[in-house]
C-alpha cells in the first residue's frame, strides 16, 4: 500500500527493545518521528541515532516522540544502542522497532510487497529503508524524506522541518524557502486581505498570491 501526505498510518502492533504497544497508542497525543534504517550496526545509521539520542531535550520542547525502525531482533538492538550510546554521548531512551518481518518497512511503503530478507544479507536487500517520517497528533502523515545508504540524514533540518509543521499547524500560515524559527511567514491564499489584517496585522504583498508577515511569540 502506498502512503502519502496526510494519509493515517497504519496502527501497527510493533515489538521494540523497550516493550511492545501499538503504534497509535505510543503516539498519544504528541507528534512523532519515525526514523527507519536497514540494518542494525552499520557506520552512517549508527550516527544517525547517536544524533537523534543527543537531540533528547530538542524533541522534548516541540512535545515530539522519536522512535527507530530497523529491520533486524530486539537483542541486536539492544546490543546496538550500547554502540549508538558511545558514538552519540547521550543515552538513547527512545524505541526502536524490530522490524525482522519486515511488515513496518512495507505497510509504510519503503519496501514492495513481494519483499524479504535473504539468508546473509546485507544493507543493499533493505537499502530503501532510509526515510523519516513526520507525524502528527492526528496519527497523518504530515511529511516523509528518503536518503540513500551513503548520505548522512541532517537533523537541523528535520528539527527545522518539525518546527514549521507545527507553526503552520498552530498559526494557519505557510512557511517559505529557508525559513526558520523567527522568520517572516506566508499568509495563504485562501485568507482575503481583509482577514488576513484581522488577524495578523500589518503584512507585506510581494506578489499577488504571495503575502508576508511576521508572527508574534
Amino acid at each position: 500500500m502506498s502512503l502519502r501526505i496526510n494519509d493515517t498510518i497504519p496502527n501497527l502492533t510493533v515489538e521494540t527493545d523497550l516493550g511492545s504497544f501499538a503504534i497509535h497508542d505510543w503516539i498519544g497525543d504528541s507528534w512523532a518521528i519515525l526514523f527507519s534504517h536497514p540494518k542494525d550496526f552499520t557506520p552512517v545509521c549508527t550516527t544517525e541515532f547517536g544524533a537523534v539520542a543527543q537531540l533528547a531535550d530538542e524533541w522534548s520542547k516541540r512535545d515530539t516522540k522519536v522512535i527507530g525502525v530497523s529491520v533486524d531482533g530486539v537483542e541486536d538492538h539492544k546490543r546496538w544502542k550500547d554502540d549508538i550510546e558511545k558514538v552519540g554521548g547521550s543515552s538513547a531512551s527512545f524505541p526502536i522497532i524490530a522490524d525482522d518481518g519486515l511488515e513496518v518497512s512495507k505497510a509504510f511503503d519503503m519496501l514492495p510487497a513481494e519483499a524479504y530478507l535473504p539468508d546473509g544479507r546485507t544493507p543493499n536487500d533493505s537499502a530503501t529503508v532510509r526515510s523519516v517520517f513526520i507525524i502528527g497528533p492526528d496519527k497523518q502523515l504530515k511529511l516523509s524524506m528518503t536518503y540513500p545508504m551513503n548520505v548522512g540524514r541532517n537533523f537541523a533540518e528535520v528539527l527545522r522541518a518539525l518546527d514549521g509543521l507545527q507553526t503552520a499547524v498552530k498559526k494557519g500560515v505557510a512557511t517559505p524557502a529557508n525559513w526558520n524559527v523567527g522568520d517572516d511567514v506566508v499568509i495563504p491564499t485562501a485568507v482575503n486581505d481583509e482577514d488576513a489584517k484581522a488577524k495578523f496585522g500589518d503584512f507585506k504583498t510581494v506578489l499577488p498570491y504571495l503575502r508576508m508577515t511576521k508572527l508574534d511569540g
